[in-house]
């Protein structure tokens, strides 16, 4: 027996199934770039003076070993002002 109420069911599609498209990434507002980029130029000063102390340790008679450890740290402030700079500014 057959409800004659039913509508007929659709043949199968023959369409391909869609694919997902994820949405885009949300964008940085200028603002937080122009803040990051400030704060990775003022991390890159403590690199600049460790290189002026080692360039001056360098050209005298006595190297100061004692020094060095603040010469590692100023450069490594240094890189992570590149890395914060160069992170702002991808993607733009």
């Amino acid at each position: 027996m057959s409800d004659a109420t039913q509508p007929p069911v659709p043949p199968p599609s023959t369409e391909p199934p869609y694919k997902y498209v994820p949405p885009p990434p949300d964008q940085r507002s200028g603002c937080a770039t122009a803040i990051m980029v400030v704060f990775g130029v003022i991390l890159l000063l403590p690199g600049l003076c460790a290189l002026i102390f080692a360039a001056g340790s360098i050209q005298s008679s006595n190297f100061d070993t004692g020094l060095l450890p603040y010469l590692v740290i100023g450069l490594l402030v240094a890189f992570v002002g590149i890395v914060l700079i160069r992170t702002a500014t991808k993607n733009q």
